[in-house]
């Protein structure tokens, strides 16, 4: 089927032989700027325009969201004004879509009088239709649903952009990992309210939306906050505050707790009171002071070390889709990605695999032996010197991180909130460590190969005995989830990264904080230690590299990237530093001079994660792409691809002996390659 682009058209699907719209006899539009196919409507935005599911043609049929301005009053100041903020709107994007949780801007054109805003579909559920399906959301998981979306609103109004329309329709939580994603930063339906009211005030959702933004057109980020307030009001109870605010008016909110279902927690209660006051002055005026709030009293209970502290609840819930169905966990390469929101279509997967295949014909070293595989036994699958020795399955969670302990004999991954370890040789899981209270971002292995240390979204570092999988200390300290870890070669330094912009020195055998670096502006997600442990380098959302004097605490240099720092890693002799990025590049830098000496290209998305091999003439990449690469540091050559996740390649990590490569993924699979030769 073909859909017609005239926002007015009450029928736009055709079929794909017409060359006129059946309804309307408009012309149309097989292809929108020769690469997106529109696919059907997701939503009219009053004549204004539409919001369409579409496919991009040039990246295997990627499902992508395109909205269109379409204005009516042509020539006129309100078509004027509509097409400025539709401007905004996709200027906005392109800088908020930094977020992993914020859809990306992909193209913004003008075309036959339209205007066209492309962006990443989000694969999941709105908020609204879950409350539909569940029913019932408990304190715990409104106090997640706050975590979540808390860390993006802060994000956002830190860039001076306010959301103005917070309601479960506007965040979706994705299909691949439970994580909330906000959508909807204006475009449309902000034009058709500015348009049709003269002074443009109102603007957003009522019930959902403040009276000093309904009233007056003023926002702040404490009218985003009346809005998540009002959100998970709406989740908590099962009644809609547009419902509320037509009989009541603003009066509800004085008195909302008559509309709970049952009792609530304290905490949470002092939270709502405060997030759905009607006057601003009463209200939160910022993100980071409710999650202090809400997160303070479990810091506070949070031991030192020995047993957990009090759980702080997960975002994902048992409604959550199932497990892959047998026959498509025999397909080698999905067509679902995180980042692009993938269908699910035969098609698409056949689209996929095609391609692969192809890559492989033309590349003889791309070697796959017999491709037949047994469930839950899956083929060797020869690449060159590579070798598919054995498939892992993780549950139903993607692998985010994995380390090889020194022996080569334990494998350990994230597994949601807890960490599992795994036999190398064999693949069986060995134990599962649980104690943090949310999702494990990452994990590492000391040298010698005892101990084992975790860092969570909910703010704290573990350190584990893996003989006994007991806790030994957990490390307090930092205001944000942690994504980076990092153990110095003599085993007596963890360095930790964090979401707070941080960088936090501690000592491993204690437990106590070292030291503090603070410089970067933006989220630290990537750490590396130079093997004589006195340089530090760490990565940022800023695009920025900083290395630092790790025994004094102070900057040595600050190296300038295009693009958000992804990972870091050093080379064995401690003098090449390797970054990837989001420009799908890797970058190797002198790391005295802090001169750039290559540029590796050749992956397709964003690179992940490196990791050197121990002779240090190898460095292996993961990617977005779906693929593994290997490089020739010397020449700066690419060795060979690695194909057989379907989906992110989030970790990469050779053994000591450098005979093994473990890769983990949003496939939520953990594969070992088998080097040879």
């Amino acid at each position: 089927m073909i859909c017609c682009l005239n926002p007015d058209c009450p029928n736009p699907l055709n079929p794909e032989s017409n060359k006129l719209c059946q309804t309307c006899s408009t012309p149309l539009i097989p292809l929108l700027r020769n690469r997106f196919r529109v696919i059907r409507v997701l939503s009219d935005e009053g004549g204004f325009g539409r919001t369409y599911l579409s496919q991009d043609v040039d990246k295997l049929n990627e499902r992508c969201v395109i909205k269109q301005l379409a204005p009516k009053f042509q020539g006129t100041w309100s078509q004027k004004k509509a097409m400025e903020l539709f401007a905004e709107e996709a200027k906005r994007l392109q800088e908020l879509g930094e977020h992993p949780q914020i859809p990306t801007l992909m193209a913004y054109f003008e075309q036959d009088h339209c205007m066209y805003l492309v962006q990443q579909f989000i694969n999941g559920e709105n908020l609204l239709k879950e409350l539909q399906q569940k029913k019932i959301y408990r304190d715990r998981e409104i106090q997640a649903i706050l975590l979540d979306l808390l860390p993006i609103l802060k994000f956002i109004h830190d860039r001076g952009v306010i959301h103005r329309d917070l309601k479960p329709e506007n965040i979706i939580r994705r299909h691949i990992d439970g994580r909330l994603s906000l959508i909807d930063f204006g475009s449309s339906k902000q034009f058709t309210a500015r348009v049709n009211n003269k002074i443009g005030t109102s603007i957003g959702s009522h019930g959902y939306s403040p009276i000093e933004q309904i009233r007056d057109g003023k926002a702040y980020p404490s009218s985003d906050l009346f809005g998540l307030g009002a959100t998970c009001f709406h989740l908590l109870t099962g009644i809609s505050p547009f419902q509320l605010w037509m009989e009541h008016g603003y009066g509800w909110v004085a008195n909302w707790r008559q509309y709970l279902r049952s009792p609530i927690n304290a905490e949470l209660e002092h939270v709502f009171d405060k997030l759905l006051q009607k006057d601003i002055q009463h209200r939160y005026q910022s993100a980071d002071e409710v999650i202090r709030e809400l997160t303070q009293k479990q810091s506070l209970l949070q031991p030192l070390s020995g047993k957990s502290a009090t759980k702080l609840p997960i975002t994902q819930t048992k409604y959550l889709p199932k497990k892959f169905s047998v026959l498509r966990s025999l397909v080698l390469v999905s067509a679902v990605t995180l980042l692009f929101g993938f269908g699910d279509s035969w098609y698409q997967q056949f689209q996929s695999i095609q391609t692969i295949l192809s890559s492989r014909l033309s590349k003889p070293h791309h070697r796959q032996g017999n491709s037949e595989a047994v469930l839950g036994q899956p083929p060797k699958i020869s690449l060159g010197n590579i070798a598919l020795a054995n498939t892992l399955k993780s549950t139903e969670n993607s692998v985010l991180s994995v380390a090889i302990s020194p022996d080569g004999q334990i494998i350990a991954s994230n597994s949601d909130r807890t960490i599992k370890l795994w036999n190398l040789a064999t693949g069986e899981s060995i134990s599962t460590l649980n104690g943090h209270s949310q999702k494990v971002n990452v994990v590492d292995i000391t040298p010698d190969g005892r101990t084992l240390v975790s860092g969570s979204d909910d703010n704290t570092i573990k350190v584990w005995n893996i003989a006994t999988g007991k806790q030994i200390h957990t490390l307090i300290g930092h205001s944000d989830s942690i994504h980076a870890l990092v153990i110095s070669r003599d085993g007596k330094t963890i360095v930790s990264g964090s979401d707070d912009n941080t960088i936090k020195v501690w000592n491993l055998a204690t437990g106590q904080h070292i030291r503090t670096l603070v410089g970067h502006q933006f989220w630290v997600r990537s750490i590396a230690i130079s093997p004589d442990a006195k340089t530090l380098a760490s990565g940022s959302f800023d695009k920025t590299i900083k290395l630092w004097n790790l025994t004094k605490g102070y900057t040595i240099r600050t190296l300038v990237s295009a693009k958000t720092i992804t990972s870091l890693a050093i080379s064995p002799d401690g003098k090449i530093l390797a970054s990837a990025n989001r420009d799908r590049t890797i970058k190797l830098w002198n790391i005295v001079t802090g001169e750039e000496i290559i540029t590796l290209a050749g992956h397709a998305n964003t690179v992940t994660s490196i990791s050197f091999s121990p002779d240090g003439n190898t460095l292996a990449s993961a990617s977005r792409d779906r693929t593994i690469k290997l490089w020739n540091i010397a020449t700066g050559e690419e060795i060979i691809t690695l194909a057989g996740h379907n989906n992110t390649v989030t970790s990469v990590s050779f053994s000591p002996d450098g005979k093994t490569l473990v890769s983990g993924s949003e496939d939520r699979t953990i594969k070992i390659w088998r080097v040879s030769g």
